[in-house]
């Protein structure tokens, strides 16, 4: 388990630097979008400074973890929770993204407003669907989207393609 959160946040704190030329290649000058980092590797977790919400709408539901500090146990737990259940939110299109710094003022940290620990689960359709002052388990969150609207309509449309 510690080294699965080990890998987590050695992921999360390299995200910004390493990117992907089109050959395959790891290099640090080849830009992508988020969308596109996220589409590669749908267990990628994101810096809130490294992404736009407006790039993500109606293509993933973000679960925006905020905390003042990564030292912060609520978050740390709510990381492993995260990992520990990685396909259930890739076959939900969640991409994860975290906000550790309440002095840099993302636009998620102006947007959300947070005080301290707050998971924030958002709709394909940009809206909050969710606000959770302490971590949550992917079962959980994966029963709130299978409750929206919009998740309802992708469950029908996956059942009809199927048979």
């Amino acid at each position: 388990m510690t080294s699965r959160i080990t890998l987590v946040f050695a992921a999360f704190l390299a995200s910004g630097s390493i990117a992907l030329a089109a050959d395959g290649a790891v290099t640090d000058d080849a830009p992508i979008s988020a969308v596109e980092a996220w589409q590669l590797d749908p267990q990628r977790v994101f810096d809130a400074s490294e992404v736009d919400l407006a790039d993500f709408q109606w293509i993933a539901r973000p679960i925006v973890v905020f905390a003042d500090t990564s030292a912060d146990p609520r978050f740390r737990e709510q990381i492993e929770l995260l990992a520990e259940r990685p396909d259930e939110l890739i076959g939900r299109d969640v991409v994860v993204i975290v906000d550790t710094d309440p002095g840099g003022r993302s636009d998620l940290r102006r947007k959300l407003r947070p005080r301290g620990f707050m998971l924030a689960l958002l709709g394909k359709d940009g809206g909050v669907k969710l606000r959770k002052p302490f971590p949550w388990d992917v079962r959980e969150l994966t029963r709130s989207i299978d409750k929206m609207p919009l998740r309802q309509q992708e469950i029908r449309d996956e059942k009809a393609a199927d048979g």
